[in-house]
């Protein structure tokens, strides 16, 4: 057996493995907020910055928090996010305005 030769304790690696499998899920805590479909101008407003780099964007939803993904359409290509700062609106409460960084997928 070279496990028993080199110290390492079968035991030991399949804790590892097993605490490694139940615990990454649980570590995604920024969900997935899918636009594509939502027209642009219409259900959101996305302002772009620094060419489709950067961005911020308006629209009404709730539960949008910070380091969130947001997927975005247009024309037939698809944008990836990640909200780096978001502030809600008072009224109405489920709107916000966030600034976006598309994320290198």
């Amino acid at each position: 057996m070279p496990f028993s030769r080199s110290g390492i304790n079968l035991s030991v690696i399949y804790d590892f493995v097993m605490q490694f499998i139940l615990t990454t899920p649980t570590l995604q805590k920024h969900k997935i907020h899918d636009f594509r479909g939502f027209i642009c101008g219409r259900d959101y407003v996305f302002e772009p910055t620094d060419g489709l780099k950067k961005g911020y964007m308006t629209a009404q939803c709730r539960g949008v928090k910070r380091g969130d993904w947001i997927i975005l359409e247009n024309n037939s290509c698809f944008y990836r996010y990640q909200v780096e700062e978001i502030d809600y609106y008072s009224e109405p409460s489920d709107m916000w305005i966030a600034l976006l960084n598309q994320a290198i997928v």
